[in-house]
């Protein structure tokens, strides 16, 4: 790959010997590109902006930039993507503020497809899908391998946990529960997402589990905290129950049920 003459790069900028640049992109003061990534054309990285290796981003997008937060001052702060992402096109991301530890951070393999928004300061895991025009408020956390539908928009300080799929044209308003399927405004979990699961190769053992433990957090009317130390009691002890009850536990939003 090569860097196109029309191309208008910051003297600071660390790129990658084997790294792409398309036409007319710009990249800013200190920005990172690593080995193998393609930049096409028309993309503007504004600055102190770290791109992994094997990336793949499209035009139009526009990473990096400041905070849309009016508290924001001026700060230095970061955009992490790491490794293997695709980013199409007219994909917005903007770094972080102080209020959230100066980061914005994309994980590895994830894909944002066309007119997504990463706001300041998201954490997304790796593995992370988000369809058309899904919007991210600020400090909103992507657990690893969740997957959310088009035109859904995320209410800030939210989380949606590892392996959640979110119907598109969702509103989300709490935290969505690991390993779920969820749709709707505002957005709720309606069974657990088996398909999924026995795709990526979970035994039939953990999902039983799992389907245990969703039906006394989810379909009952039993107060959450009763229905944790029942699931505890009655339902095998899965690396994947603990996941969705530690999730349950830590969450300052409240977990749609």
């Amino acid at each position: 790959m090569a860097i196109h003459p029309t191309a208008i790069i910051d003297p600071s900028a660390e790129i990658a010997g084997d790294a792409g640049i398309g036409a007319y992109t710009v990249i800013g003061p200190e920005v990172k590109i690593g080995s193998n990534t393609e930049i096409m054309h028309h993309v503007n990285i504004h600055k102190l902006t770290t791109i992994g290796s094997n990336c793949v981003i499209w035009p139009f997008a526009s990473l990096g930039t400041d905070p849309q937060d009016l508290k924001f001052q001026g700060e230095r702060s970061t955009l992490e993507i790491g490794d293997n992402v695709m980013i199409r096109e007219c994909v917005t991301a903007n770094r972080g503020t102080a209020d959230g530890g100066l980061v914005t951070r994309i994980g590895n393999e994830c894909l944002l497809m066309a007119y997504a928004h990463v706001a300041h300061d998201c954490h997304l895991g790796d593995g992370v899908i988000m369809s058309n025009a899904v919007n991210l408020a600020g400090h909103v956390t992507l657990q690893d391998r969740c997957s959310i539908g088009g035109m859904t928009a995320v209410h800030q300080f939210t989380r949606i946990g590892t392996r959640c799929f979110v119907g598109g044209m969702s509103g989300i308003a709490n935290d969505l529960p690991p390993y779920c399927l969820c749709e709707g405004n505002r957005a709720k979990p309606h069974a657990i997402n088996v398909i999924g699961l026995k795709r990526s190769g979970f035994s039939e053992e953990s999902i039983k589990a799992l389907k245990d433990a969703y039906r006394i957090i989810f379909r009952t009317r039993t107060p959450i905290k009763k229905a944790i130390e029942q699931v505890r009691q009655e339902v095998a002890d899965t690396v994947e129950v603990q996941t969705l009850l530690k999730f349950i536990e830590e969450s300052e939003r409240g977990v749609a049920r």
